[in-house]
């Protein structure tokens, strides 16, 4: 629901830039005004009455048709620190489970099919799993704060 009124939002800015930077047109010219040339005013009433009634900037349209590709399609920046979830995984969790592997309960491995198997392929289960404690894994809610225990 939020993406969707950010695209309506995007999508209103742009309408509303594209109709600012759109350069008008020019004026109808009416016989005997403009710089006097005798060549202007041999040219056929018909032709020179015409207006010129749209007022399109290919230039303007496409600067802002790549405005809105640019911001959505950019990729949504990260949440997490992948550094320091390194760091804090380095030094409480690999003693147990370094190369994703589980010393104390073989089976219960950091890989995708363990975590499916036990459910907890979700990133809420195992943050609660590393803030709380299970089983023989001790909680680290005491000694890692949350932003910590998400980046890891």
């Amino acid at each position: 629901m939020a993406r969707s009124a950010c695209f309506v939002v995007a999508a209103s800015a742009l309408l509303y830039s594209v109709s600012c930077f759109v350069a008008p047109g020019t004026a109808p010219r009416i016989p005997g005004q403009g710089s006097g040339n005798v060549a202007e005013t041999d040219v056929a009433p018909a032709l020179m009455q015409e207006p010129v009634t749209g007022s399109f900037s290919p230039l303007a349209v496409g600067a802002a048709i790549g405005l809105l590709v640019a911001v959505f399609g950019a990729r949504p920046a990260m949440a997490v620190d992948l550094e320091n979830g390194e760091s804090i995984f380095t030094g409480n969790c690999a003693a147990c489970h370094a190369g994703g592997n589980n010393t104390v309960v073989t089976e219960k491995k950091l890989k995708k099919e363990a975590l499916v198997t036990y459910g907890k392929y979700d990133v809420g289960a195992i943050i609660k799993q590393v803030t709380n404690g299970n089983g023989s894994m001790p909680a680290f809610g005491d000694k890692l704060g949350p932003d910590d225990i998400e980046d890891v």
